[in-house]
């Protein structure tokens, strides 16, 4: 009997309060959710359900507006392939949130955002973490829907130690101090008036470079915040690493949540060495990670060549240099 009333108590956990369910683990077996539990950031460091320094590593998603039909792989076979072959631990959504995007979120949120909803129960399910990005270059001007979208985000999926949320995903070239860390703190506000919890990434100033601009004058009052930075290894080299090594020796916590091997606008080819040594750079410091991009776009940056299935089971010869690149990175990540 005590036994039947635990399982009882353990199944409807999700129905408890916020603070109370992101400590319980998924349910899914031996998943990476299940092992590590809810992520906190103690320091420059991302840490399990233990107190145990992690970091993982997964794939991008592209944008989710209809443009150029990355979204056609928002689908939980494609989730499932990523984790079953790639072995990816973390998915990362990016739902288009930019202004001048005619269906963007802004103009169509119920497609933009039952899009990305198809992903975040998906990675639920296999018991994945995943990120939900507001992807936008411009969210400072678009302040009260980014608030509107994370709170309805936290009220929905806040109780789930799988989330972490990323509001902003490449400022441009504009001031961290006077528009993009008031803009993230009134997001971060009502966020966790909902979700006290799970981490919430930060994008920075110069398409999220500016890491070591943030470092000098860190968002305070909220814990489990961390800062994006995003590198393309061929045009992004020693010198970025160099502003990403001053922020973590201030004390902010990085989370790379959008790499890629080939130069910063998606194209060119890959730089094989430079990618080599930003892994190197991420391992020593335990940097969290997500690959740009799951999509069969034509441009170097795409994981997949044109002729791949946009539902997963795809063979080696489906995928681009670059994506067979980062399959050997993101298998490996985590192997003991």
């Amino acid at each position: 009997m005590r036994t039947f009333i635990l399982c009882i108590l353990i199944l409807s956990g999700c129905k408890t309060n916020t603070a109370d369910t992101r400590q319980a683990v998924s349910l899914i077996e031996d998943s990476i959710v299940h092992l590590n539990g809810a992520l906190s950031i103690n320091g420059t460091n991302m840490v399990n359900s233990r107190g145990e320094v992690v970091s993982f590593a997964g794939n991008s998603l592209f944008w989710s507006n209809d443009y150029y039909r990355g979204n056609m792989f928002y689908n939980k076979k494609v989730v499932r392939h990523l984790k079953d072959e790639w072995h990816a631990d973390i998915i990362r959504i990016p739902m288009t949130a930019d202004p001048d995007i005619h269906d963007s979120y802004l103009f169509d949120k119920k497609t933009n955002q039952r899009k990305l909803e198809t992903v975040v129960d998906a990675c639920l399910d296999l018991g994945l973490y995943v990120i939900i990005d507001w992807h936008s270059h411009k969210a400072e001007n678009n302040e009260t829907e980014a608030i509107v979208f994370f709170t309805e985000m936290a009220k929905k999926y806040g109780k789930h130690p799988n989330i972490i949320y990323e509001i902003y995903n490449e400022p441009l070239v504009v001031s961290w101090d006077d528009v993009i860390k008031p803009y993230a703190e009134n997001v971060i506000a009502a966020i966790r008036k909902i979700d006290p919890d799970n981490i919430i990434v930060v994008g920075t100033p110069h398409w999220s470079q500016d890491v070591d601009d943030a470092s000098n004058n860190p968002i305070k009052g909220y814990k489990n915040i961390a800062y994006t930075l995003h590198f393309y290894a061929a045009s992004h080299k020693e010198w970025l690493m160099n502003k990403a090594q001053k922020a973590i020796d201030n004390g902010i916590a990085l989370i790379v949540t959008e790499w890629g091997s080939v130069d910063a606008d998606g194209g060119g080819k890959v730089d094989a060495a430079s990618t080599e040594n930003w892994m190197d750079f991420m391992k020593k410091n335990n940097l969290t990670h997500c690959n740009w991009s799951i999509n069969h776009k034509d441009e170097g940056a795409s994981a997949l060549k044109p002729t791949a299935n946009t539902r997963g089971n795809w063979s080696d010869e489906d995928l681009t240099v670059s994506g067979k690149l980062a399959k050997g990175f993101i298998e490996k990540w985590n192997q003991k």
